[in-house]
């Protein structure tokens, strides 16, 4: 008797990836009772492969992002306060700077929210980035945003909050999509999913180039301004098989390839890397379990030049040609019985991040006189307990608490005269604590349609190695190391209002956060000059060092709304105030009371939608607040406005065309401003004509 799959329509909106609509997690279907001498195959299907969603998130804000984007980055800012450290996207930023946060919890290159896929951490292992084209050949499920930090389960790193991914199985479909844009574009992404046996089998592909735009705005280039062009590809395979009744083994491997220049020579940047994990789960026995482990292997290099004044000159100062880093962990998680009105969560987790940097760099005639390598070894582990309570159906209280001992071992950086003498051999002492975690919240349907919820927190984040042993440079610009950084920790509160009448949805969140011991890159000097850790600074240029600040302290209100207008037509809007401002003393007493570098004040977008029949159609109207480039607060990045539109038409069963743009208007958003005044730009106008099928 097999059982039955839960249906799930194919999304196609944007050019859009051709992903599953998302689902809850713990959505699946019984077995029904067997006859006597019976026989019941495996038949409790799920379509994602977690654990069912824990009855505490109702204490928490949940934001469920709808996976109708062409990339999931762009996806995720249809979330206020979720921003990267620049605001150029995948095609032109470099990945360093790729970092993910919310809430105004910014100011660093490093991930402060913690990016899960099936459970397993996804953050780059040297340097807490994230390579979002790694993420567009994935048959996703589910994308969620958990704002605030703190969740004991998540550990280290979930300062800002959690934003989760979660791949889809056991379903029959297959899909692909092919587009064209402006500059020469070509995205394309295939998905695959079959039932084999008594389990399943997805795959997935996807590739997109481009010539690229010229980052410089115009009136500021000179003759070695030109577009920075893009190419990036990625596969994924995952094999579900059922072991008894209840229990599934689960196999993830993924690949992926990103290249891009920034649009000067000796800019080129590669990114790629390798994931698998296994992992065991029994999400309907009465003692609910799962078993994850996992390695990930990432390979980097970047190449930096100097540009003239006039911009018509440009000399190579640095090749970062390998960075090689490797992430390996362990979880386990276990959901004993204790009632119906209960729910007790109890894990343990290990993770372990390696890598060194390897480059050349002072470069003379051309060619490379110095080189250098830097790199060490950091692990946590950890144990974590969670426990929910709903003493009524319209109240749910929960606690939760995770206790960490961190260790940072094997740390160095040795430079050396090529073909010559050593420069120096740094061996760091090796380091170690303990940080703990916690959260306390409450959830509670007050009246028809109403619900109150807050809570308070506490987490922490252990360095990078890149912010630890690594020096690097933007331009003139130069930022030394440090290896005597400490872990951040976050304490926070939010508290937040909704309605929902099936209709007409509204939320307000309001939250507070202090982060202790932010690390940011804090201006130390001026050149020209010689600065320990980095060598010359050239004039106009600054040098700063990653240090400890006392703190960030980030509060404001998150406001969101969705209406119905008729069966047909959709609005929904958000909008975030963040006052973000830093606590500074000593070295960085002149930052006290400025604003975070790279955090605006004001976020806010809204979206009009149209679906009926074969016709689909919407418009994005995007805004970001002005923000400070430098975190003395000299270099401002101007607010912009920004319009996406999408429309699809479907002229047969399964074959959909598509016309989307981006940036309709052409804004200039400005993504850097050098300490001469330079500006670069994110992505301007891109339009895009495309087709997608789908096959049941």
């Amino acid at each position: 008797m097999k059982g039955a799959l839960i249906a799930l329509p194919l999304a196609y909106a944007g050019m859009a990836s051709p992903a599953w609509a998302q689902v809850n997690k713990s959505e699946y279907k019984d077995c029904p009772s067997a006859a006597d001498g019976e026989t019941l195959e495996f038949c409790t299907i799920s379509v994602v492969g977690n654990l069912p969603t824990s009855i505490g998130e109702r204490t928490e804000d949940v934001d469920e992002v709808p996976l109708t984007a062409a990339r999931l980055e762009s996806a995720l800012q249809q979330v206020p306060s979720l921003q990267q450290f620049r605001r150029s996207d995948a095609r032109s930023a470099n990945p360093t700077s790729q970092g993910i946060t919310l809430r105004g919890l910014g100011g660093n290159a490093s991930s402060r929210a913690l990016l899960f896929l099936d459970d397993v951490p996804q953050a780059d292992p040297f340097g807490g980035w994230v390579s979002w084209p790694g993420y567009d050949a994935l048959n996703l499920a589910s994308a969620r945003v958990r704002k605030g930090g703190g969740q004991a389960s998540a550990g280290p790193g979930a300062l800002a909050g959690v934003i989760e991914l979660d791949s889809i199985q056991y379903r029959d479909a297959a899909a692909l999509a092919l587009a064209y844009g402006s500059r020469n574009s070509i995205e394309g992404k295939a998905n695959y999913a079959t039932r084999l046996g008594g389990g399943s089998v997805t795959a997935a592909a996807s590739y997109a180039r481009g010539d690229g735009f010229i980052p410089i705005i115009a009136g500021q280039r000179g003759s070695v301004d030109r577009r920075a062009p893009y190419e990036q590809a990625g596969i994924s395979l995952r094999g579900v098989a059922p072991l008894n009744a209840s229990t599934e083994l689960q196999a993830n491997v993924r690949a992926f390839t990103d290249t891009r220049d920034r649009g000067v020579d000796f800019s080129d940047n590669a990114n790629s890397g390798v994931d698998a994990s296994l992992r065991l789960v029994d999400r309907i026995g009465d003692w609910q379990w799962s078993a994850t482990g996992y390695v990930q292997i990432r390979e980097f290099s970047s190449e930096f030049g100097a540009v003239a004044v006039n911009r018509n000159s440009v000399t190579q100062t640095l090749d970062q040609f390998a960075t090689p880093s490797t992430g390996l962990g362990a979880r386990f998680e276990l959901r004993p019985p204790v009632g119906e009105q209960v729910e007790l969560r109890l894990g343990g987790e290990w993770r372990r991040t390696d890598g060194e940097t390897r480059e050349f760099f002072t470069y003379v005639a051309g060619a490379p006189t110095r080189f250098r390598t830097a790199g060490g070894q950091t692990d946590s582990y950890g144990g974590f307990a969670e426990l929910s309570y709903q003493p009524v159906e319209a109240l749910t209280l929960s606690a939760g608490g995770r206790l960490d001992r961190w260790t940072i071992t094997d740390g160095f950086r040795r430079e050396v005269n090529i073909g010559g003498t050593v420069r120096s051999d740094d061996r760091f002492a090796d380091r170690s604590g303990t940080e703990w975690t916690g959260r306390a919240g409450l959830g509670w349907e007050f009246a028809d349609g109403f619900s109150l919820r807050g809570a308070a927190y506490r987490a922490w984040r252990l360095p990078t190695l890149n912010e630890l042993y690594r020096p690097f440079r933007v331009g003139a610009d130069a930022t030394a190391a440090n290896e005597n950084l400490r872990p951040e920790r976050v304490e926070g509160v939010d508290a937040g209002l909704a309605y929902d009448n099936g209709t007409l949805n509204l939320g307000v969140t309001m939250f507070r956060n202090r982060l202790n011991g932010a690390i940011a890159n804090v201006t130390l000097g001026q050149g020209p000059g010689n600065f320990a850790g980095v060598g010359f600074v050239a004039a106009g240029g600054t040098y700063r060092q990653r240090q400890n600040l006392d703190a960030i302290v980030s509060k404001g209100v998150e406001l969101d709304a969705g209406i119905d207008l008729t069966d047909a037509v959709s609005l929904t809007a958000g909008y975030a105030f963040v006052d973000a401002e830093v606590r500074g003393s000593g070295v960085s007493a002149p930052l006290n009371g400025l604003r975070p570098a790279q955090v605006p004040r004001h976020f806010g977008n809204a979206t009009l939608a149209y679906e009926k029949q074969s016709i689909s159609a919407s418009a994005t109207l995007r805004y970001i607040g002005a923000q400070f480039e430098d975190d003395a607060n000299i270099r401002t990045l101007a607010d912009a406005w920004t319009l996406d539109f999408d429309l699809g038409f479907e002229i047969m069963r399964g074959l959909r065309l598509q016309l989307r743009g981006e940036n309709l208007f052409d804004a200039r958003v400005e993504a850097a401003i050098s300490g001469s005044g330079v500006i670069e730009r994110a992505n301007p106008r891109t339009l895009w004509l495309g087709a997608s099928w789908k096959f049941d």
